[in-house]
């Protein structure tokens, strides 16, 4: 089972997934300005690859932004190929 947690300040955030318990990754993001963020890295243990974790950080991210009246500008070349691959979360693209 999988869950994931959201830090967030004024000035960054993260999300992280965990796998049974366990921390599998996160995915990081720059605050720019009051109604955007930058998705600056995301990152998934090697132990945990393959699974579509990293997908799942960038979904949680576009489901925040989308929640939140917020756009993602994603930086980090594997969020940006997600947002690329899945016209479902566009909508939230600044």
């Amino acid at each position: 089972m999988t869950e994931i947690k959201q830090n967030n300040s004024e000035k960054n955030g993260s999300f992280e997934i965990y796998s049974d318990g366990e921390k599998a990754g996160e995915m990081t993001y720059t605050w720019a300005g009051d109604d955007k963020f930058i998705i600056d890295h995301t990152e998934v243990n090697e132990a945990f690859s393959g699974k579509g974790l990293a997908k799942q950080l960038v979904y949680a991210g576009a489901e925040y932004a989308r929640n939140n009246g917020k756009k993602v500008i994603p930086l980090c070349s594997y969020a940006k190929s997600v947002f690329d691959k899945n016209e479902d979360i566009r909508d939230v693209l600044s």
